[in-house]
């Protein structure tokens, strides 16, 4: 079954011309493709306009495709390149960002601290981290939502990006220091532990032998 198979066998099947290959690639893709999208661009808009073309770019190039590097690289690659392409002919220097509000907000206190005070720091936190992502440099915002949003290791978001393993590592640190330290007047006492957890989510997990 072709549910089975890896990403880059059922690429290799779509370039002989198995549809239902790409249909499994396209299930499987699509959600985090498009939350990569929609974080940088923060408009629903300009997320399906990238989402599209990023697809239509695939597709188009599905000929000349052959297993050099994980099926997730390549398709980010082309999100990457479509994004920065956008933004330069919109005449932006860098994208908008935003961030997945649901995602922090079950990192928030629930009951039995739904008190006022404890909504408005978390709305408060919630916009501030939001802001923190915008106002980071493009190529450092980049990084940190691909890796938060790709599954990649280091290597293959430099590989995604264009440059080395080492200049996405850099870039991924800057980028979470800088988060930290805007959130830090949100650091909570030892009692407020739900808003501890919120800001300490702002630290990607390492990946296996790399250290951030």
């Amino acid at each position: 079954m072709e549910s089975d198979l890896d990403d880059g066998t059922l690429m290799l099947r779509y370039r002989e011309g198995d549809v239902r290959a790409f249909e499994v690639l396209y299930q499987r893709h699509k959600a985090p493709l498009y939350r990569y999208l929609l974080r940088l661009s923060h408009s629903p808009e300009t997320a399906n306009d990238l989402f599209q073309e990023v697809w239509g770019k695939l597709i188009a190039s599905r000929e000349r495709y052959e297993v050099r590097a994980q099926f997730n690289t390549f398709l980010f690659r082309i999100a990457h390149n479509c994004a920065m392409d956008h933004f330069r002919r919109a005449g932006s220097s860098r994208a908008n960002a935003t961030t997945d509000i649901d995602e922090l907000a079950e990192q928030l206190p629930g009951a039995p601290t739904d008190r006022p005070e404890s909504q408005a720091a978390a709305s408060q936190l919630q916009e501030d981290f939001s802001q923190a992502l915008d106002a980071l440099p493009a190529e450092q915002r980049n990084a940190f939502v691909l890796y938060e949003e790709s599954g990649l290791s280091l290597e293959e978001i430099g590989k995604a990006s264009g440059v080395s393993m080492e200049t996405a590592k850099s870039r991924l640190r800057y980028a979470v220091a800088k988060l930290r330290t805007a959130l830090g007047k949100h650091r909570p006492e030892r009692s407020d532990r739900p808003i501890a957890s919120a800001i300490a989510t702002i630290q990607p997990t390492a990946q296996p032998g790399v250290e951030l």
